[in-house]
């Protein structure tokens, strides 16, 4: 029985193939680590599972600030930036917080990409840790 969730969850899933991609690459690397490892150990697993995937990415991704006309680079690094279309925002902390949801807001926001990913991989089954943000 098709739930009216997994029906939603399909549908965006055609709309967004680039997110469905992705999503399945992070849920291989949840199954074969499980939660309680550094956010670094998840970034590089993550990486090269989209890499055996062939799905193009950007590792650390610069993110400048433009603030009135003047260019600012303030440190900002996107986690994984895939496909230059989607950003991805990766955590392993006990509870995502309302900071977190803003961070990423934020970095659509200032990079002008309309969909993002906050994943966190310190949760016992991972669909419980996976946001999907639109613009």
């Amino acid at each position: 029985m098709v739930t009216p969730q997994r029906a939603q969850r399909t549908q965006r899933d055609k709309d967004d193939p680039c997110t469905g991609r992705v999503i399945s690459c992070a849920l291989e690397v949840h199954k074969a680590l499980g939660p309680g490892l550094l956010e670094s150990t998840y970034q590089q697993c993550l990486a090269h599972e989209l890499s055996l995937h062939n799905i193009a990415f950007k590792l650390e991704s610069p993110l400048p600030v433009d603030y009135k006309g003047f260019r600012l680079d303030c440190g900002y690094r996107i986690d994984l930036l895939v496909e230059d279309k989607l950003i991805i925002e990766l955590k392993a902390v006990e509870e995502v917080k309302p900071i977190h949801h803003a961070q990423i807001l934020t970095y659509m926001k200032i990079s002008g990409i309309s969909t993002g990913l906050l994943i966190n991989f310190n949760v016992k089954l991972l669909k419980d840790g996976i946001k999907r943000f639109k613009l």
